[in-house]
């Protein structure tokens, strides 16, 4: 069971169960669909940053009908056994195989079946609103529509299932990157930026069209906006905003003229600020998984490997000789 260290409830009574739901999501209708005997719901859950993620279970057939979110977006992924998930006029069997999307303004009515437990990721509409509209580099004219299913066994969404995973399994340890508000961000940012570039969605026309590259001098107002806000959870549409173009301009800007994307810039700025901690820092008090989790490195094999590949060393001999006598 995932989460298990950051259980909200068990329970078979249904009123308590739609209550404690209903405290983290939304009011709900919440009816038995099957033998009332089998309830035995659990309910884990955790705030990391704009984004939650929960384990449920109902433990038995259940109808479930929120109606309109209103105020946040969520992806429902199916641990086992399958639901039927409506949205308006959309349907489709979930598995999990294929995940579920919705959308606050589509009106929700599902059933899950017994042994269907779910990861439940819940993002704040605010926040894919704005950044959508910095990845446009406009107002949104509209609410944003999703697809309804996510198929996981694409690139992309397998991808974005190990973000979350990891979200998850962070959440999990006591120690984790939870503690660490740049590490969680840049998951965060991650997972809601590949949601509007590759989730198929109302804008997706308007995300793909052509855009002229930024300016030279453009792009160098963003690269010092990198490098004076590095230890910021900063995307692309940050940058972009920073500097008022759209994220398409900014990205073709910086392929055009620097031949790497603005967050390849801004990893080269973090593995320096790195370097230089690694060099200053006392061995017996800091780790290389520390401070490159403050920095936003999260897979220490990838990590370990760029830092090797621009440094001509590892992090830990940095960090073993940097403060040695003549290091």
């Amino acid at each position: 069971m995932l989460l298990s260290n950051r259980a909200v409830f068990s329970s078979s009574d249904l009123d308590e169960v739609r209550g404690e739901v209903a405290k983290v999501f939304c009011p709900h209708r919440l009816d038995l669909a099957g033998d009332a005997d089998l309830l035995s719901a659990r309910f884990n859950s955790v705030q990391l940053g704009s984004v939650r993620v929960s384990y449920l279970d109902y433990g038995a057939d259940v109808r479930i009908e929120p109606g309109d979110l209103e105020t946040f977006f969520l992806v429902m992924i199916p641990l086992g056994g399958r639901s039927l998930i409506r949205a308006d006029d959309k349907e489709i069997v979930s598995t999990p195989s294929l995940a579920s999307l919705a959308s606050p303004t589509r009106y929700l009515d599902m059933r899950w079946a017994a042994g269907c437990p779910q990861l439940l990721v819940k993002f704040e509409r605010a926040s894919i609103e704005r950044s959508l509209e910095q990845m446009l580099g406009e107002q949104l004219d509209g609410p944003v529509v999703f697809d309804l299913g996510m198929d996981l066994t694409t690139g992309w969404t397998r991808s974005w299932r190990d973000m979350a995973d990891l979200l998850v399994r962070e959440a999990e340890r006591d120690d984790g990157l939870a503690g660490h508000p740049l590490a969680v961000a840049h998951l965060e940012n991650a997972l809601i930026s590949l949601l509007l570039t590759m989730q198929p969605s109302n804008y997706s026309e308007r995300l793909t069209a052509p855009r002229p590259p930024a300016l030279p001098k453009v792009v160098r107002r963003a690269m010092e906006f990198i490098d004076g806000h590095a230890h910021l959870p900063l995307t692309t549409a940050d940058v972009a905003g920073a500097v008022a173009v759209s994220c398409r301009s900014l990205q073709e800007g910086f392929r055009a003229h620097l031949g790497l994307t603005p967050m390849a810039h801004l990893r080269r700025v973090r593995l320096a600020r790195v370097h230089d901690e690694l060099r200053t820092a006392d061995p017996a008090r800091a780790t290389v998984t520390t401070v490159a989790a403050r920095w936003g490195f999260l897979h220490q094999g990838r990590f370990a490997a760029q830092y090797r590949q621009r440094y001509g060393q590892s992090p830990s001999e940095t960090l073993r000789k940097g403060s040695a006598p003549g290091g």
